[in-house]
């Protein structure tokens, strides 16, 4: 289906365009005519990360592109459910329009803007609670999200129902307690025991993070980077001495990787 001559130079029409293109049973690709729901959902997930990378690493000229990539999939969904007769994208435009309006009162309604953030973030949740009407407590967080802030998510949902531990001592009472269970157990437990146990710990350990008003996603993410920026030291270190990590020992490298420490905090 070749796009129409008269189609403006930008805008979503553009975009919406293209993707009927690229689905078309007769002339569009052959790659995208076989996707589905299922299948395209992990280039989302990815297309997500790779937006909060951007982000993260302040490449602003980055992020344009990775914004576009990421409507694209929410282009992608919404032109495979209008061909199951499901809903259009003005119905998922229209959608998001209608939840923003209802969840900010103090802006489209009646309601007083002098409000804390804390206070907004209460009201947004009670609108929501509102919205899920009969549905459970934890329904609605999203089984897909990464562990960490899904299990941020549930805790704080849990803790708007009061079930939460009043003062971050106790978080750190259960924190090491549950360490000691695995110091204790790990010879004796079975794979799937230990698996359990150590997720006990990664549950009480998002929840430290949550009391102390730390993103654990962002506190692992900004770890991982470190960690990797690092070693990357260790490496051009050990090419300098005409090395490979193969071929050093674990007292070299750790010695290197104090150096690279200090080395940062000498900045």
């Amino acid at each position: 289906m070749p796009l129409p001559s008269d189609l403006p130079p930008t805008g979503i029409d553009r975009l919406l365009s293209i993707m009927a293109a690229l689905r078309d049973p007769r002339t569009g690709c052959p790659w995208d005519i076989e996707q589905d729901f299922a299948s395209i959902a992990p280039y989302t997930l990815e297309e997500a990360h790779e937006v909060a990378d951007a982000i993260e690493r302040q490449a602003w000229h980055e992020l344009k592109g990775e914004l576009g990539d990421l409507l694209f999939q929410a282009v992608y969904h919404s032109q495979m459910a209008a061909e199951a007769g499901h809903f259009t994208f003005p119905d998922v435009v229209t959608a998001i329009c209608d939840k923003m309006i209802a969840r900010h009162p103090h802006v489209f309604g009646t309601d007083s803007r002098d409000k804390t953030a804390e206070q907004q973030t209460k009201d947004w949740e009670t609108q929501k609670a509102r919205e899920r009407g009969s549905l459970r407590t934890l329904d609605g967080i999203a089984a897909s999200l990464p562990a960490l802030t899904r299990a941020l998510k549930l805790q704080n949902r849990a803790a708007r129902v009061g079930f939460d531990w009043p003062s971050t001592d106790q978080v750190l009472d259960k924190l090491v307690e549950e360490a000691r269970e695995v110091t204790e157990a790990r010879d004796t437990l079975s794979q799937a025991e230990l698996t359990e146990e150590i997720g006990d710990l990664l549950f009480v350990m998002a929840n430290l993070a949550r009391h102390l008003k730390v993103d654990p996603e962002a506190a692992l993410r900004a770890a991982n980077a470190k960690f990797t920026r690092r070693f990357a030291r260790i490496e051009d270190w050990l090419a300098e001495a005409g090395k490979a990590p193969a071929d050093s020992d674990l007292a070299e490298m750790d010695a290197l990787w104090n150096r690279a420490k200090a080395e940062e905090k000498a900045r």
